[in-house]
């Protein structure tokens, strides 16, 4: 592993912007993932680059990542974020392999923490879930002045229950219990949309201004169309593409049983799905069990330019999630990555995704591939209808959607997570040195 001086500032730096100023400069932030590594987390990616853009000292901890080399590097300073990463057991899909995998996790987490925290500790430490041990693990920075920051990204009771089913059991009230704990150990929580934040000052007793949303969204500035490739069609008429996790719960399979019932009214179209995940094995055995070998393709995880080509090259974009408490309730990043593509898309009807896509989708029945093919089979031969639900839904992005607005939400959940906080903290740090040479 590279070494570096943990206690000397390398990310972020400036000044920062008028706003907040008081609170940003030199403040040293850590932002803990176990569920991805960075920068395949592209929510965490994104929150890294805005902080450490907008004045701050950025540390992350997360998981090694799989096949890529610099993924899998111990330490890695990328664009004035330090990154370090620990490795750990991969699930084999049941909840006592999840058991052992977070088990791992939380004591390196811990200790890594406890390491690059060195003398000057965090100012604030923000954990984002699944799992909802993270704080509980670095809680002892607390103890030294930090700020705690739950970000939400999924309701990991709803998440046990959509994985494994049943009506609850020992580990889905282990999650409720762990999710409490959350609620009570951060200064801060930030939910991904408003019916986050419900649960949050509901379910979590949170008071409402200590709950804060900050939308996930592609950053247009990265983020921005290609040329189409019409090679992606395999000589075919139309593309659909899926593009995100291969998990039980992410409703591949009721895409493919969709494209069979559109099979058996039309072949003149091509599918990629671009992703992984732990049920990509068994929906390429479906896929072949349907006879969709001629028709489907899977791409495995793509990183731009070619996750954007598929995309700008797609004629339709599937969001095939089943209605579930989770995904009735989640913001669904692939939507607006379609969107930001002017991409038209076929869903499932959930709350949460019209509130994302509105006009930008057509809305299938819920957990019903055959009105899912209806529905993609009839927008098929509406060009029309297709150009001006992506023109609606690129607006949409530009509007309010895109990371570009989320990243001013978060620097302003920050600066309020310091008001009260940054002026002990820096008075205290600034007695550091004194007291090192007292001690001499």
């Amino acid at each position: 592993m590279t070494r570096i001086d943990l206690r000397t500032p390398t990310g972020g730096g400036g000044d920062g912007p008028p706003d907040g100023s008081h609170s940003r400069c030199s403040a040293r932030v850590l932002l803990i993932s176990q569920n991805a590594h960075v920068p395949r987390d592209r929510r965490v990616w994104n929150e890294l680059r805005a902080l450490a853009e907008g004045g701050y000292e950025v540390v992350a901890i997360c998981p090694k990542g799989d096949g890529d080399e610099s993924a899998s590097a111990s330490f890695e300073r990328l664009e004035g974020v330090d990154i370090f990463r620990f490795a750990q057991p991969r699930a084999s899909g049941s909840a006592l392999s999840y058991l052992r995998e977070y088990a791992v996790a939380f004591w390196r987490i811990r200790r890594l923490a406890r390491r690059v925290a060195g003398d000057r500790g965090f100012d604030v430490v923000q954990a984002s879930n699944p799992p909802d041990f993270l704080l509980m693990a670095v809680y002892f920075l607390k103890r030294s002045g930090a700020r705690l920051i739950f970000d939400h990204h999924d309701l990991a009771p709803e998440l046990y229950l959509a994985r494994f089913g049943g009506d609850g059991g020992v580990f889905y009230w282990l999650t409720r219990l762990l999710e409490q704990v959350n609620y009570r150990l951060a200064d801060l929580v930030l939910a991904t949309n408003e019916s986050y934040r419900r649960v949050a000052i509901q379910r979590g007793r949170r008071r409402p201004e200590d709950v804060l949303v900050v939308r996930s969204g592609p950053q247009l500035s990265r983020f921005g169309p290609v040329a189409p490739d019409e090679r992606l069609k395999k000589g075919h008429r139309f593309l659909l593409s899926f593009i995100g996790e291969m998990e039980p719960q992410d409703g591949v399979d009721h895409a493919l049983q969709a494209l069979a019932h559109l099979l058996g009214r039309r072949s003149d179209w091509y599918a990629v799905f671009a992703g992984d995940g732990s049920a990509r094995e068994g929906l390429q055995a479906l896929a072949t069990h349907l006879g969709l070998d001629d028709h489907v393709e899977f791409a495995g995880w793509l990183e731009d330019p070619a996750l954007r080509s598929v995309l700008c090259s797609s004629d339709v974009c599937l969001a095939p999630d089943p209605k579930t408490p989770l995904s009735d309730a989640s913001t669904l990043v692939k939507i607006a990555e379609y969107m930001a593509m002017s991409r038209p898309i076929v869903s499932y009807d959930l709350t949460e995704s019209r509130v994302t896509a509105a006009e930008a989708a057509v809305y299938a029945r819920p957990d019903d591939p055959e009105a899912f093919a209806e529905a993609l089979d009839a927008l098929l031969d509406d060009p029309d209808r297709r150009e001006r639900m992506g023109r609606i839904g690129l607006e949409r992005v530009q509007q309010s959607l895109s990371w570009e607005c989320g990243s001013i939400q978060l620097l302003a959940a920050y600066d309020q997570a310091l008001a009260h906080s940054c002026d002990r903290r820096m008075r205290r740090r600034n007695r550091l040195p004194a007291r090192r040479t007292a001690a001499r």
